[in-house]
């Protein structure tokens, strides 16, 4: 699959791995708000990896997440996800 950031995307993504807690919060924070989001696990995507770490300067850091406005929070505290959530909303 190809990955580019943004490119056309009118969802929230969000580039995942399994094993990494801070995902699974950033998950919790966006289904409590019923957030819609694409979630894509990076561990064997090639793809996703590259535009991961593309994005973080060389790092493999997730969860990285992309919005619609073309804005990008890379592990983004509960209250940063929080606060550009409630502003992409609205």
């Amino acid at each position: 699959m190809n990955h580019t950031a943004n490119a056309g995307q009118s969802q929230v993504v969000m580039y995942t791995t399994t094993w990494c807690p801070d995902c699974w919060r950033a998950k919790k924070v966006m289904e409590s708000l019923k957030v819609q989001f694409v979630e894509i696990d990076i561990t064997h995507d090639e793809d996703a990896i590259a535009l991961v770490e593309k994005l973080n300067n060389g790092h493999r850091s997730v969860p990285t997440i992309l919005f619609p406005d073309g804005s990008v929070l890379t592990e983004p505290s509960t209250t940063q996800l929080m606060a550009k959530l409630n502003t992409a909303t609205n």
